[in-house]
């Protein structure tokens, strides 16, 4: 059925009859976020509405010609490159066997894609990635037992592992076992360092990228010129990193890359850099490993509802999670007490056109329930009401169901469609 909504910054909403819809090509849309219900844009409910969740008239739409054989050739052949470990590797080895000044913007992507993955990379921002990535040299071990540091040894550089074991036998009897991902070497400083142990390969064709001492510590020396940290009474609560993503320097800005779970919160109403479009969705579909409960974010956006200035805000967020999560409220009573008064403020508050696209989201994304209410006699009551028919001109909806009854225990809902 009809696709809902994708970006909320792409609409215009009004309480209007008829209100303004930018259309954007499909080219300049941002990322797409998969989520367990399906996501979508306001933009595409507003589409439903006019259309009455009838026909679609498809007429001014782009066309675009079938997909012959040799494209289905070519996407399968595509999905066989991505899909072979062996042939990434084999890119990001081209890539690292390249001499630093011979690496173009698109060699370093790649070696961007994979270094993130490792945990000595684990706790850097984008930007200090790539650097490192531009000046990293790839060297190889052949033989296994190979001794790669002397104790002692005065340091020049930082090791990371892509392949094979290494083990360091510390003076005193101790030894450690550093396998792919984990580092060693230098720290960033360019004081004299020498090594503590004797560090040699445990097996054949041990691979490493190395990376100078005056790049590392230049490069992460000059990692809060990149970042930008907010502090509340004396702590720091949330960090941002600068980022560009275009070299002509038109699309820069912030993005949040850690905070407190309270600051996350709090950052869904705040303005978001347009290099962090899609900040809300994110969150939305994370905020389950860092939350114990989504009521927590529930209540502060009632809270933020009854302020003027953050009311569109807040309407926004809420339209986007029940349109790319309604598990989350379906799923949890809770919840749907949440979603009930929320409904009820924007009655309150008169905001037709949001109401009209949160009571079609809802519809759109809920799910068929058979629930089987036992009554002790005919002559019993059934704890809950019904509104509509063919006098009325609609369909059969529960208006009101009696909290702790046993309809509401069986799972009947307010504006549940019979």
């Amino acid at each position: 059925y009809l696709q809902l909504p994708a970006d909320l910054t792409k609409m215009h909403l009004t309480d209007n009859p008829h209100p303004q819809v930018t259309h954007v090509p499909s080219s300049q849309s941002g990322c797409s976020i998969a989520s367990d219900s399906g996501s979508s844009s306001l933009s595409d409910i507003y589409q439903a509405t006019e259309s009455e969740m009838g026909d679609v008239d498809l007429t001014g739409l782009p066309e675009a010609p079938v997909d012959s054989e040799d494209e289905e050739e070519e996407e399968d052949e595509d999905i066989d490159r991505t899909s072979d470990p062996l042939l990434g590797r084999d890119v990001v080895r081209e890539c690292l066997e390249k001499e630093p000044a011979d690496k173009t913007d698109d060699d370093i992507e790649q070696l961007l894609e994979f270094m993130h993955q490792l945990p000595a990379f684990a706790n850097m921002t984008m930007s200090v990635r790539r650097e490192l990535c531009s000046v990293m040299i790839f060297e190889v071990v052949e033989q296994a037992g190979a001794i790669i540091l002397e104790d002692g040894q005065e340091l020049d550089s930082w090791y990371v592992i892509l392949n094979g074991t290494v083990e360091i036998s510390y003076p005193d009897g101790k030894s450690e076992s550093l396998c792919m991902g984990n580092s060693f070497g230098i720290t960033p400083s360019l004081e004299k360092q020498y090594m503590n142990g004797v560090v040699r390969t445990k097996v054949d064709d041990c691979q490493f990228v190395c990376i100078a001492q005056q790049d590392y510590w230049r490069i992460l020396n000059h990692v809060e010129k990149n970042t930008h940290k907010v502090e509340e009474e004396g702590e720091i609560v949330m960090v941002k990193e600068h980022r560009e993503l275009d070299r002509s320097g038109t699309r820069k800005g912030h993005i949040v890359i850690k905070a407190t779970p309270e600051r996350l919160i709090t950052h869904l109403i705040e303005e978001h850099s347009i290099v962090d479009p899609t900040y809300i969705e994110d969150f939305l579909l994370t905020y389950r490993t860092f939350l114990p409960s989504p009521l927590e974010v529930g209540n502060k956006l009632l809270e933020w509802f009854t302020m003027d200035s953050l009311r569109d805000k807040v309407t926004r967020v809420v339209l986007l999670w029940v349109n790319n999560h309604f598990n989350d409220f379906e799923g949890d009573p809770a919840m749907t007490r949440f979603l009930e008064e929320f409904e009820k403020n924007l009655e309150d508050t008169k905001m037709k056109g949001h109401l009209r696209l949160l009571n079609i989201a809802c519809a759109a994304k809920a799910k068929w329930r058979q629930i089987t209410l036992q009554k002790p006699s005919r002559d019993s009551p059934l704890f809950f009401s019904l509104l509509g028919g063919s006098d009325k001109g609609f369909g059969i909806f529960v208006e009101t169901v009696e909290i702790g009854s046993k309809a509401a225990e069986a799972g009947l809902k307010r504006g549940d469609q019979v």
